[in-house]
């Protein structure tokens, strides 16, 4: 059978194992293929692959739920639920996202972009589903990473309080999130992966003694406190733990191996309560190059298949934001040990694996747990030292009441980096950095900024570091910078809450918030040649805003355009119509952001041009309210 004539995860029951295998290598293919050519992830998927075909194989998925967790390595789970013919459209504008959504499949049972999530969700179903009398399985699968997220340890503590409540938890152990593992956690399932399987050890021993002469078909009770001891003391070398914890544990499997994966599945399927099944797997399984390179090949942008390599662009672009920042960052620690740079697991992403390198003793990854990082921060403040908390803004939305509670109410010195702000592109909903300035605006004590360029992010950067009269937070977007020359040396702070006049005009006033700067003052070029003439602020503060800077300019010239790449609810334009009616100044008001809507997968530039957010469309459509005129097709 080949992959493309399977439409339902139930056409899998009845195959052999060598036509297993073959659907498993034609996924592997379709996998690298694709990824190779559009970018995506490609080290989970690939990983996961027996592990999917060998649990759908054994479950009935008109009715049972799978839920994975972040979603990221369900590539194959996709594959086998109706979509291999639409595979090639992954993470494009219009085709198959790059994580689970509830709308674009009756098999995705829960969305999922953030790690940690999949066994609440799964426990909440599995309740649900005894609530109301029905009769199916909930497997939720979750990472080692992923297990590290405080959520997770929650979730599993509810649950080994249930034990009539049927639940299967297949940890997928590879030893790696994005980063390597850090922490206990990640210790103890080392440890782990180099036991022998134990379940069956306790089981088949029950069978071998049914077949010896004058015990038959069942044990004595004394046998029975035989095989419970053996158990115990098989369990107490490797899941001791999660037996405690009131799951039957299964495990190491591996997770290569169709036959033993179906076997584990077909037996733990028949125990009552909470089960977990662990599974051993290798990240980019089936391509050496990622197999050797974890973390590198985590995610990867368009590349040659057969070289591993990234296909060379057209032409040299200027470094990214989260280089620029690692560098500064890194320069600046050197002459300062009390900077400490710290990570939830993406040290990469956000460059800090350049801080690593150089000062391993000024760098912490605490692991997916976003809220523990914040909390450490404000700890680490509050003996003096300066906390870097380099996190993207769609993961800091997890440490909320941290923020509140343990940094802002006590107005500790933490600075906040928040990495990818703004539309990030092919990732889609889950992972849009559009509301930090919204969720952070509202909070007492905190200053925030966004930089314009590069070169203005290492000015923020070392005004972060300096700032010691309370939290401070910078955003800044993914992707590279716009080409500005950086600075080597002489780096000064800016002074908080003061913006900078970039071009005057005495028709309109445009006030441009970070990423939007650029597009502030291309929209005023094209606005100029149509006889407007444009005053241009880079606001550089949403909060403390400029307002000595502002309100003169506001009044006098009586037509105001805020820009922002994030959310209009409660983002920077609002914060400058709240100031202006606060103070009594009415004046005609136009706001450019992310509307009351969530922003899909798609490449940037496509979402910003739907979104009106293009320097044409917002020229236009400044003519188009204030001067009742309409952009020439010649920029339109």
């Amino acid at each position: 059978m080949h992959i493309s004539e399977i439409t339902h995860p139930n056409q899998l029951h009845g195959l052999s194992i060598r036509q297993l295998e073959n659907i498993a290598r034609q996924i592997r293919e379709k996998h690298l293929e694709t990824v190779a050519t559009s970018g995506g992830h490609l080290g989970p998927g690939l990983g996961v692959v027996e592990l999917t075909i060998a649990l759908y194989q054994t479950l009935d998925l008109d009715r049972d739920k799978v839920i994975w967790d972040v979603g990221h390595q369900a590539y194959p789970h996709k594959m086998l639920t109706g979509r291999y013919h639409r595979f090639n459209t992954l993470r494009q504008k219009n085709g198959i996202a790059g994580y689970l959504k509830r709308c674009e499949s009756k098999f995705d049972h829960f969305g999922a972009g953030h790690a940690s999530t999949s066994i609440s969700a799964g426990l909440g179903m599995a309740l649900a589903r005894d609530a109301k009398g029905e009769n199916f399985k909930v497997v939720s699968i979750i990472g080692d990473g992923a297990l590290t997220g405080g959520m997770a340890l929650e979730a599993i503590n509810h649950a080994g309080h249930l034990p009539d409540t049927n639940l299967m938890v297949v940890l997928n152990d590879n030893e790696m999130s994005i980063s390597p593992n850090v922490g206990a956690i990640s210790r103890y399932l080392n440890k782990v992966r180099l036991s022998d399987p134990i379940q069956f050890f306790s089981d088949n021993l029950e069978e071998q003694f049914k077949h010896l002469p004058f015990f038959g078909d069942s044990l004595s009770p004394e046998m029975h406190r035989f095989k419970e001891g053996m158990k115990r003391l098989a369990v107490s070398k490797v899941g001791a733990v999660i037996e405690e914890l009131g799951f039957t544990y299964f495990g190491p499997i591996d997770g290569h191996n169709l036959e033993e994966l179906m076997e584990t599945f077909k037996h733990a399927h028949k125990v009552k309560g909470p089960v977990l099944v662990h599974v051993a797997t290798t990240k980019g399984k089936g391509y050496e190059i990622a197999e050797q390179d974890k973390v590198g090949y985590h995610a990867q942008n368009p590349f040659n298949l057969a070289t591993g390599k990234a296909l060379p662009s057209s032409k040299p672009k200027p470094p990214k934001y989260s280089k620029v920042f690692a560098h500064t960052l890194t320069k600046l620690a050197e002459n300062n040990s009390k900077i400490i740079g710290i990570t939830a697991a993406m040290a990469t992403g956000t460059g800090l694996n350049k801080l690593q390198e150089k000062l391993p003793q000024q760098y912490i990854d605490v692991g997916i747990a976003e809220q523990h990082a914040v909390t450490l921060a404000a700890g680490l403040a509050c003996e003096g030292m300066i906390p870097v908390a380099a996190i993207y803004s769609t993961f800091l939305q997890r440490a909320y009441d941290q923020i509140i509670h343990d940094i802002c109410i006590q107005k500790l010195p933490v600075f906040f980096c928040l990495d990818r702000a703004g539309i990030v592109g092919a990732d889609g909903p889950t992972h849009q950095g559009l509301y930090d300035i919204a969720y952070l605006r509202c909070i007492p004590n905190m200053v925030i900024m966004a930089p314009k360029d590069e070169a203005e992010l290492q000015q923020m950067v070392v005004t972060g570091i300096n700032y010691q009269d309370g939290p401070i937070a910078m955003r800044y977007p993914r992707g590279n910078g716009i080409g500005v020359p950086l600075m080597e040396e002489g780096w000064e702070e800016l002074p908080i809450g003061k913006a900078e006049i970039l071009r005057h005009g005495d028709d309109i006033l445009l006030l441009g918030y970070g990423s939007m700067v650029q597009t502030a003052s291309q929209a005023a070029e094209i606005l100029s040649e149509h006889g407007i003439q444009a005053t241009v602020i880079n606001a550089r503060f949403v909060k403390p805003l400029d307002t000595d800077l502002i309100f003169p300019l506001a009044k006098s010239i009586g037509k105001v355009v805020t820009l922002e790449e994030g959310c209009l609810m409660g983002g920077f334009g609002s914060a400058v119509a709240e100031a202006l009616l606060d103070n009594d100044i009415l004046v005609s008001l136009k706001r450019f952001g992310i509307p009351d809507s969530l922003v899909d997968h798609a490449k940037p530039d496509e979402s910003k041009a739907d979104l009106g957010l293009t320097s044409p469309q917002i020229a236009e459509e400044i003519l188009k309210t204030f001067f009742s005129k309409q952009l020439s097709p010649v920029n339109s």
